[in-house]
């Protein structure tokens, strides 16, 4: 067995996180989404439990709605029950009973769209005929933690909970009460100013969608409080790690001083990665088990995975799908976003989450953003969009994102008015 060391590990993310194009030569676009929801009782507003309860429990739901379907149902490696769909995608269940569709990859963003109407329209509307209501949105707007309780309870769960607890009260909230929208793109041979570009747009990318202004009932003065939890959930797996003059060496910095959560621990704390490489043997099994438990708001996976959207409503899928593929696709676009961008800065992350597109600068850089991506998406080759789609999302650009605001503030004057 081989003995990690730095200089191993760096090889290691090198080779298979920022990974090479699917086909040397060619210029892959592929697209997928991880769409994410909160499942409440449609009558008392209480999270579902997944098997049984006083309220309609999920998986007796899945697994009808599921044979209909032609679904498989399976187990997760963690030993959770799982779907697979005819389409290659997975439903999957997250730590507080959250639903998660995650789509094959798909050769272009309306394939992708055409996918996830197919799956997502057809599956909130059955749920909520059985009395279900799949929340779409960041964070859950009407239970309070201590009414969300822990429900997977693989090992892989149960140790994130116990490290994060020690912390505070966000990291259950993470596990148990967010939703996302994540987007997963493909790094090709512009990896490293898609990976400049897309750390850069995290804080715009979270102000544009924010879709959690309320929890438990309450108004928390901020577009998205998922962003909050997330900001507080531990600094030493979250935000932006990124440097200009190596990112690979700044992402193996972040991973080596990260706690191993998943590694036997020493005198009951998890250590750094970094200390555990120098006082045991660590496998690379357990190295990329390490990477999983990192949660930065882009996270390479052999693509480009991008965490910082709320979960939407599925009629506006199509926005986001075009933002991120737009300007990234399209060569000419990536770069001059670059030039509109800079540098990826994480100190955005507070404002974009907390003031959103109120703040006027962050307004006015993610509108010109929106832009760019939309125009980028019209150079893609022909049929990468449909016109329909695009469609789309030019009419939440022009809904929200020109004028300043965001889903959020939709909830916000909801809640008002009730």
């Amino acid at each position: 067995m081989t003995t990690l060391t730095p200089a191993t590990l760096a090889a290691d993310l090198r080779e298979t996180a920022f990974a090479a194009p699917v086909r040397p030569g060619s210029a892959p676009r592929r697209i997928g989404a991880e769409a994410e929801f909160i499942p409440v009782d449609a009558l008392t507003g209480r999270r579902c439990p997944i098997e049984s309860g006083d309220v309609a429990a999920t998986l007796p739901f899945l697994r009808r709605y599921g044979e209909r379907q032609h679904w498989q149902e399976g187990r997760t490696s963690k030993g959770t029950p799982c779907f697979t769909l005819p389409d290659g995608g997975n439903l999957t269940f997250e730590p507080g009973g959250q639903l998660e569709y995650s789509s094959a990859p798909c050769w272009s963003g309306s394939d992708l769209l055409h996918l996830l109407r197919t799956v997502v329209q057809p599956l909130r509307a059955s749920a909520a005929d059985e009395g279900i209501i799949l929340l779409a949105c960041g964070i859950d707007p009407l239970n309070a933690i201590d009414e969300s309780p822990l429900l997977v309870h693989a090992k892989r769960y149960e140790r994130m909970a116990e490290y994060l607890g020690r912390r505070g009260e966000a990291g259950a909230q993470m596990m148990r009460q967010t939703a996302a929208f994540q987007i997963s793109l493909d790094f090709n041979d512009d990896t490293w100013l898609r990976w400049r570009v897309l750390n850069a747009a995290a804080p715009y990318l979270a102000a544009i969608f924010a879709n959690s202004p309320i929890y438990a009932r309450q108004d928390t003065g901020w577009q998205s409080a998922r962003t909050l939890v997330w900001r507080n959930v531990d600094p030493l797996r979250t935000g932006i790690p990124y440097a200009e003059s190596d990112p690979v060496q700044a992402y193996l910095d972040f991973a080596l001083a990260a706690p191993a959560i998943l590694c036997p621990t020493f005198s009951d704390e998890a250590l750094p990665f970094a200390q555990w490489l120098t006082q045991a043997d660590p496998t690379l099994e357990e190295w990329h088990e390490h990477l999983s438990t990192l949660f930065p708001e882009v996270r390479p996976r052999g693509h480009v995975e991008l965490r910082s959207i709320d979960a939407i409503a599925p009629e506006w899928y199509a926005a986001p799908i075009a933002v991120c593929a737009g300007i990234v696709y399209d060569p000419g676009t990536l770069r001059t976003v670059n030039d509109l961008l800079g540098a990826p800065d994480a100190r955005l992350l507070d404002q974009s989450g907390r003031e959103g597109l109120h703040d006027p600068a962050i307004g006015r850089t993610a509108a010109a953003l929106f832009e760019l991506a939309l125009n980028g998406c019209r150079r893609l080759p022909l049929g990468y969009f449909e016109p329909s789609d695009l469609e789309e999302a030019t009419a939440f650009f022009e809904r929200y994102t020109r004028r300043g605001r965001a889903p959020a503030d939709e909830l916000v004057e909801s809640a008002v008015a009730a």
